[in-house]
């Protein structure tokens, strides 16, 4: 009879720890979810196995510089940016279809500005109205020395960049520059500076915020990409440029 009591009770015990152990189980898988939902680090980590473009780690914002440009270009205030595109769009009409030259430009705003200006001043005395009141304009030593030293900074990097590459020690750099130089060239000939620094300006103004809002459509796309390119270049790499040899050669020891 103990025998037959104690097995009902021991069935029932076991039938109770799995209760037990199923709620154990789904509260700490809850658990994990919510931690995983509220936890800036587990997302911090799973974001960062995800492939970026050029290896970024920063939000688009940051990687532009995070300030006033950055707005701009990613249309932040959508009044700025789409005031500073239609100057830019004015501009390039002015130069490029009316033809309109920049010292002409910039001198008939001088004249129209001083003949206002001086007529205002002079009828303002005849019509009892107070002048206009033209303010002193002038360029702040520190604003020139920060953008002097700005460029002087972002040229030497430049040259020492340029002097990396003339020096043989990186032949894909080299390869790269070279592309790029003479993809610029052919571009140089279908349509002049301005053009090209017009149509440069509004890529920023485009590209930047589209990528913001498709970056993972777009890095998934550009890791295919790599992928695809890593496996030409090793190609290429095994038949000429693994051929090519490297180094100066010795010179030879005179007899």
């Amino acid at each position: 009879m103990a025998d037959h009591a104690g097995r009902p009770e021991s069935l029932m015990d076991k039938i109770v720890e799995k209760i037990h152990d199923h709620r154990d189980s789904s509260s700490s898988s809850s658990e994990s979810e919510s931690d995983d939902k509220f936890n800036p680090f587990g997302s911090a980590e799973a974001k960062a196995k995800v492939y970026r473009l050029f290896g970024r780690e920063k939000p688009v914002h940051k990687v532009l510089g995070g300030g006033k440009p950055a707005d701009v270009f990613l249309w932040r205030n959508k009044k700025i940016s789409a005031s500073v595109l239609g100057g830019a769009t004015a501009l390039w009409v002015f130069f490029e279809l009316l033809e309109y030259h920049l010292v002409t430009l910039v001198c008939h705003i001088l004249i129209l500005s001083l003949a206002v200006l001086f007529l205002w001043s002079n009828v303002s005395t005849f019509i009892n109205k107070s002048p206009p009141h033209i303010p002193q304009v002038g360029l702040p030593e520190n604003f020139v020395l920060a953008v002097v030293s700005a460029v002087r900074i972002e040229l030497n990097n430049a040259l020492a960049v340029l002097r990396d590459i003339a020096s043989g020690r990186n032949l894909k750099s080299f390869l790269s520059v070279i592309a790029g130089l003479w993809f610029l060239s052919i571009v140089g000939n279908w349509c002049n500076f301005l053009t090209l620094f017009y149509v440069v300006f509004v890529l920023l103004l485009t590209i930047p915020v589209l990528y913001e809002k498709y970056d993972d459509q777009i890095d998934s796309f550009a890791e295919k990409a790599m992928v695809e390119i890593k496996k030409q270049y090793a190609v290429f790499d095994a038949k000429v440029l693994s051929k090519i040899p490297k180094g100066p050669l010795k010179d030879k020891k005179k007899d």
